[in-house]
């Protein structure tokens, strides 16, 4: 079985003892963060994680910095991320900016692109797009919120792009967030997820590092 690669989210993480929590993460085994960036227009919600946090952040660990932007108008603020030392950069397929451009121009920065997908977004309207990116982030709760259940009908999707991208031989990943835990990520990674992200489960747990533990097993 292949390694499954963990990717936290600190959009739940305690901000006060934010960098001995990333410290913790590493020591547990995750080899990503994921960073999700809220505007309060494409999803309710107003997160105040932005550029000056990745940076402050990007001093203390060498882990790959998986930047999630849930925002209307991502093709005007990804230099930022980028500058600050963002790894990947993700960003909606639901945004009406020319998603092609976007990737182009992301990768000829020098860091990795990624597109996702909300729950009601049919894998048939990125499969163009596969070829030229490194990730598919598959959303198994509507972005927006922390600590939402997992949707089950998210299983289809993600074997879908699984067959897809095996069958042409794509150098993607597939990742899931929303919803994970240890039970959830065990079925994600049945049905071929490479990436799991994971924040409340992991942060609201006793011992977050065993929780992280848990998602590599």
């Amino acid at each position: 079985m292949k390694k499954v690669i963990v990717a936290p989210s600190i959009l739940s993480a305690n901000f006060v003892a934010l960098e001995h929590n990333v410290k913790m993460l590493e020591e547990s085994g995750a080899e990503w963060i994921h960073i999700d960036v809220m505007d309060g227009h494409f999803v309710p919600s107003i997160t105040t994680v932005g550029p000056l946090v990745v940076k402050s952040l990007r001093n203390v660990t060498k882990l790959l910095f998986d930047v999630h932007l849930m925002t209307t108008s991502p093709e005007k603020c990804w230099r930022e991320f980028r500058r600050a030392g963002a790894d990947l950069i993700t960003f909606h397929n639901e945004v009406l900016a020319d998603k092609k451009k976007l990737i182009d121009d992301i990768k000829s920065s020098g860091i990795k692109v990624g597109v996702s997908i909300k729950p009601k977004t049919s894998v048939s309207e990125i499969e163009y797009l596969i070829p030229y990116i490194d990730l598919v982030l598959v959303m198994a709760v509507e972005p927006g919120f922390s600590g939402q259940s997992f949707i089950g009908d998210m299983i289809y999707k993600i074997k879908d792009l699984r067959k897809i991208i095996d069958k042409n031989n794509y150098d993607c990943f597939i990742e899931v967030d929303g919803g994970i835990n240890s039970q959830t990520a065990s079925v994600c990674t049945n049905a071929g997820v490479d990436v799991l992200v994971s924040g409340s489960y992991i942060f609201s747990a006793k011992n977050p590092s065993l929780a992280v533990k848990s998602l590599l097993v």
